[in-house]
């Protein structure tokens, strides 16, 4: 959040700052610039916790600041990591969202003229280069921005920088890449924020930032923006016809809706930054060595609900890829089951919080069998990734609707990588082939976004569907793990009755379910893939459809042999099999979200169930 403008800048940071901590709710701070000189306050926490600090102590009176909430990727959430981040002249204060590649390199640069860091953060080397660039500009309009532009072009990554200097009384500029980013224009000010929900309560009149730009904000100039090259651009101008209430979801009717839409972006965000120079796959912390992952000799993958279900999918790629075998396991059975775990074991636990209880409660019980645990998780520095040997962090953002939709895309994909990751280790890919895996996975968001595009059938179907009292799921090898995830989304939304089913498994006693008009979804998977199931699911199809059912088919482009089979047919974009759930789970998603909403319950928070099961 930033504001430049004749009100009292903190309050409306603040503001603005409630309104966006559903976004980052790790750390929050604030900067302000009155009579030269920059004063900051941050805490650790909710924004609650910095508003108590600052009632005790507050800042000086301005009409200009910047201020963040935090959901942390590089250092934990503490005092010290939390933005924003001041350089060593205590000249500029920079806030940040996204991801700096390329910390590493520009972090020994800085510190080899002598300047000492003061947190674990990415953020920090833009306000120390800003400062430095900054003194090298020539004076006049403009100097900022242009020691913003010049810093922009040397950074890789994601990221949206919001920056001030004490020497520039009148003037905010923000640098965006991959990461959003919008001006609010009012009355003799302007705002900046992550959405439109910073500064709804003040201005309906919003200006959009395109790719590699940046933007200044002048108190008697107004807003400039020009690409990364100086170029002057025109912004995209438009009018927010929300409500504050809404604008907090982007306009969604939901927070789940919304989260739906954010899924392009969250895949992207958990690959990147995966490979370095040398093709290598990274992670987020690895406290085991190369030998200890080559000696590895069994997998077991850990997990819960909606986590669990990607464990499944991982299981088909890990196995693959690797060759080494992998048990997948509900965390609530796992200890109690007295599982076979020694040294040469590794436990993957996944969990979007990091706090579920059945899976921490499983993750110790390895590691006192002294077995090896890599963690998948959405929350930096929560109990689970501290507890862990390894960690790969999913960076999918705040998930606030109860039943996870990107938490379980980008666990998907989390997996994935895991399975690449140990496949690389072991010798049993080459580094291209490895490259070769990571590319196709880049390719997802793009998939996903396609197919978010053709979903208005899809809700026209569910309307349909929502007085029905149950529906039946089927898939076969990476499509029943998808089916068991569908199923589980209705349930969880719309409180129907679902069942999840292995389609090979339908003559072994669960088609006698099938009446005459029962929904039956069926997940068909690649006709071009190299197990050959796919004419077996066709057969499935004729099956149901013999005995009544009303079938629903989920099936790429260019399968034409289902046609004649399906009632209703849902496509998808063209994917390698081990990766099409993250594709094809997305219609599922939309399906139980609509007819939840059709029946007029709350998609948000579905009745009985939380966010974090922090309880066994």
């Amino acid at each position: 959040m930033g504001y430049v403008g004749p009100q009292d800048s903190l309050d409306v940071v603040l503001e603005g700052l409630r309104r966006l901590e559903y976004r980052g709710y790790d750390s929050a701070g604030v900067a302000v610039l009155s009579e030269g000189r920059l004063s900051t306050a941050k805490k650790a926490g909710k924004l609650a916790n910095l508003e108590k600090e600052l009632a005790d102590a507050g800042l000086p009176a301005s009409t200009i600041g910047i201020g963040h909430t935090r959901w942390a990727t590089h250092g934990g959430p503490t005092d010290r990591n939390a933005h924003p981040h001041v350089s060593a002249d205590g000249q500029v204060a920079v806030v940040h969202n996204g991801i700096i590649e390329n910390f590493v390199p520009l972090r020994a640069e800085i510190e080899a003229t002598g300047v000492e860091f003061s947190s674990e953060t990415d953020t920090e080397v833009v306000a120390h280069l800003l400062a430095a660039v900054y003194a090298e500009t020539p004076t006049g309009p403009g100097r900022l921005a242009e020691a913003m532009r010049a810093v922009s072009r040397r950074l890789e990554g994601a990221f949206t920088l919001v920056a001030t200097h004490a020497a520039e009384p009148d003037t905010l500029v923000a640098s965006r890449r991959n990461s959003p980013l919008v001006v609010g224009v009012g009355d003799g000010e302007y705002f900046l924020g992550s959405d439109v929900a910073a500064f709804i309560a003040h201005t309906r009149d919003a200006l959009e930032l395109g790719q590699d730009q940046v933007v200044e904000l002048h108190r008697e100039r107004g807003v400039t923006v020009t690409d990364f090259a100086g170029t002057v651009v025109e912004p995209t101008a438009y009018s927010v016809d929300w409500d504050a209430a809404a604008a907090e979801k982007d306009g969604f009717d939901w927070f789940m809706l919304k989260e739906i839409a954010e899924q392009p972006k969250a895949v992207a965000d958990t690959l990147l930054g995966r490979l370095s120079d040398t093709g290598a796959l990274v992670l987020d912390e690895l406290r085991l060595t190369e030998q200890e992952l080559r000696d590895i000799d069994k997998v077991f993958v850990v997990a819960c609900g909606t986590a669990y279900h990607a464990g499944l999918i991982a299981k088909y790629a890990i196995e693959h890829w690797t060759r080494i075998p992998v048990e997948v396991e509900l965390a609530s059975e796992f200890r109690y089951r007295d599982p076979v775990l020694d040294r040469s074991t590794l436990v993957v636990v996944v969990s979007q919080s990091g706090e579920t209880m059945d899976t921490l409660m499983a993750l110790r019980h390895a590691r006192e069998q002294k077995a090896k645990v890599l963690a998948i998780c959405n929350a930096n520095g929560s109990t689970i990734p501290r507890e862990s040997d390894a960690v790969l962090y999913t960076h999918a953002g705040p998930e606030v609707a109860v039943a996870s939709t990107k938490g379980f895309l980008t666990q998907v994909v989390a997996c994935y990588l895991v399975g690449a990751f140990l496949a690389q280790v072991r010798g049993v890919k080459y580094a291209d082939e490895v490259a070769a895996i990571v590319d196709e996975l880049r390719a997802l968001p793009e998939k996903v976004t396609e197919v978010l595009a053709t979903m208005e059938p899809v809700r026209e179907l569910a309307r349909s569907l929502a007085t029905e009292d149950t529906l039946l799921f089927l898939g076969r090898h990476v499509g029943y793990p998808v089916a068991l995830e569908g199923a589980l989304k209705l349930k969880e939304l719309a409180y129907i009755h679902a069942e999840g089913f292995a389609a090979g498994e339908l003559k072994h006693g669960s088609i006698a379910l099938i009446d005459q008009g029962t929904p039956v979804v069926v997940i068909v998977p690649s006709p071009l893939s190299r197990e050959s199931v796919h004419g077996k699911v066709v057969s499935n199809i004729q099956e149901v459809r013999a005995r009544g059912a009303r079938t629903i088919v989920i099936a790429e482009e260019g399968d034409e042999d289902v046609v004649p089979f399906a009632d209703h047919l849902i496509r998808v974009p063209r994917t390698p099999t081990l990766l099409a759930p993250v594709v094809t789970t997305v219609p599922l998603q939309v399906l139980a979200c609509e007819i939840a909403a059709t029946r007029g319950l709350d998609v948000d928070q579905p009745r009985n169930l939380a966010k974090s099961v922090t309880v066994e």
